[in-house]
């Protein structure tokens, strides 16, 4: 990418768009471009449109999404199918339209099927069944990925796209009922220690596996692979390592200091049983994570406890 192209990060609020836009400016690219949802409703045609005639953007990272977690996914799965498949389809268009250089379209690993072969390679896609609790969020995502792959076969685009793993950091999601489970469990101990309470109750059995990027490390790999990577292919982002659900949570609780104990309630869904990726196919690309789980959590932690006084302000 050109120091100096104009780059156009969508989601630019959130945290992975919000960590794309640090990582620019760290490496010194200095014509971004971004609207707040209010500005632009990517869910409006007519406003994509307008937006990518009049700024004309050169490049194009789209991070905007609707996310959640399993309570969020499983309760209204109409919404999130919908919503990310029309703002995707939206800015892509867009961008084919007016001629961007090059995209990158974010999913996420849940794309891959429930059983998938584990550590999960980019070509199982599509191989067999999704997991029923997010399989809207993920038809949505599958699509926005095979639309690039098809722009690029009928049209020769250079769009690209890439998975992430579980991600965590500065700027998550802490609500209670929408957050994904690192900040779930993050805000869930927090408010434990503060209210005294003697016990923390978890979802599920605590036996799933579960791999999380931090994501600036994430920012980090997308900016590489916008100047370094062109293909069809999905590029599949995250460590190659994984915990347990029990072994998070006793991170997290650790890193917090809550002293209660910390019970399991099995008759909650535990979702998919194993998520690794197999991030082969990015480490022969030239780059690795940084940031090891137990560090990432702290800096998240130190996130969430600024982000609670920012709130009292």
């Amino acid at each position: 990418m050109d120091k100096n192209g104009k780059i156009y990060v969508a989601g630019h609020r959130g945290m992975v768009g919000s960590a794309i836009v640090r990582e620019l400016e760290k490496q010194g690219y200095t014509n971004i471009v971004t609207r707040t949802s209010k500005e632009l409703d990517l869910r409006r045609q007519s406003e994509v449109e307008k937006f990518f005639e009049e700024e004309k953007p050169e490049y194009v990272f789209l991070a905007a999404a609707k996310v959640g977690g399993i309570m969020a996914n499983s309760k209204h799965p109409a919404d999130f199918m919908y919503d990310n498949m029309i703002l995707e389809m939206n800015v892509i268009k867009g961008a084919y339209e007016n001629k961007v250089k090059k995209l990158m379209f974010l999913g996420s690993s849940c794309i891959y099927p429930r059983m998938a072969p584990q550590p999960m390679p980019e070509s199982c896609l599509l191989t067999s069944a999704l997991e029923q609790t997010n399989e809207a969020y993920a038809l949505a995502k599958i699509s926005g990925l095979k639309y690039c792959e098809y722009l690029n076969k009928q049209y020769g685009t250079d769009y690209i796209s890439v998975m992430p793993t579980n991600l965590y950091g500065p700027n998550d999601n802490y609500h209670p009922e929408h957050s994904h489970v690192l900040p779930a469990l993050i805000r869930r101990f927090h408010e434990a220690k503060e209210n005294g309470l003697a016990e923390v109750v978890i979802w599920g059995t605590g036996t799933p596996l579960r791999e999380f990027l931090y994501v600036d490390d994430l920012a980090e790999a997308c900016v590489y692979l916008m100047n370094n990577y062109s293909g069809d292919e999905t590029v599949n982002l995250g460590t190659g390592k994984e915990v347990t659900i029990k072994e998070l949570a006793e991170t997290v609780k650790e890193i917090v200091g809550f002293e209660g104990t910390l019970t399991f309630d099995t008759t909650k869904p535990d979702g998919t049983p194993r998520k690794l990726l197999d991030v082969s196919k990015l480490e022969s690309l030239g780059w690795k994570y940084h940031t090891e789980l137990k560090e990432g959590i702290r800096l998240a932690y130190e996130d969430f406890l600024n982000s609670e006084v920012r709130a009292e302000r």
